[in-house]
């Protein structure tokens, strides 16, 4: 009877956890005036977001700098400013924010036109494993002609960090038949992202393709 019960009881922690792997998790929006006391962040915050998964009560968002020159950062000139870029992920333990991790870009010391922002930034659970990926696109650059912007995919779960890196796609031209030439869009995953699920590698490459082109998304909704 007892072996019984005991193997009941393992047949309702395992119904309990599938439940609550395939629970569809819901983010809501929040701005800065909502964050709990002890969050600290750099920049403006930009997007942010709050849900609950299986790793807990949950806090993310991303920050901008905008352009300016940062007196930390060392410049050959006069004319070099600088633009930074955070994004940050705090779990709430006993009531009080403990970061789980923090991510940082920048653009130093840029005399021409200088570009550091984020394009996207959402929260998913592609692989319906009950803990929420963190999704950001941003591009980056210093330039003083029309070459492509350093692009950047970075998607963080359970405190793992995956990445594509490459550049964004720009109209170089049509020739007489209307056929377009573009510069730049290509791509390259990292180690991580290629151990990563099939569906979220398929997801990433979707987010990439909206946001890869310099006159703006395809489509903001995925």
């Amino acid at each position: 009877m007892k072996t019984i019960r005991n193997f009941t009881l393992l047949l309702l922690l395992i119904n309990s956890a599938v439940s609550l792997a395939q629970a569809k998790i819901s983010a809501t929006k929040i701005n800065a005036k909502q964050l709990p006391p002890g969050i600290e962040y750099e920049g403006k915050l930009k997007s942010g977001y709050r849900w609950s998964d299986s790793k807990g009560d949950n806090i993310a968002f991303i920050c901008e700098t905008g352009e300016y020159r940062n007196p930390k950062l060392q410049h050959d000139g006069d004319d070099g400013i600088d633009a930074e870029l955070f994004a940050y992920h705090f779990i709430m333990k006993d009531g009080k924010p403990s970061l789980s991790w923090k991510l940082y870009d920048l653009v130093s010391d840029c005399p021409l036109d200088l570009t550091a922002s984020f394009d996207d930034f959402r929260i998913s659970d592609i692989d319906k494993n009950g803990i929420a990926e963190v999704w950001m696109v941003y591009k980056t650059a210093c330039r003083g002609d029309v070459s492509p912007a350093e692009m950047k995919l970075i998607m963080y779960e359970n405190g793992k960090k995956y990445a594509m890196r490459g550049t964004e796609k720009i109209l170089q031209g049509v020739d007489e038949n209307g056929n377009k030439s573009y510069d730049g869009g290509e791509y390259k995953f990292d180690p991580a992202f290629m151990k990563a699920p099939a569906e979220v590698r398929t997801y990433a490459k979707k987010l990439w393709n909206n946001f890869m082109d310099a006159s703006g998304p395809e489509d903001k909704k995925l």
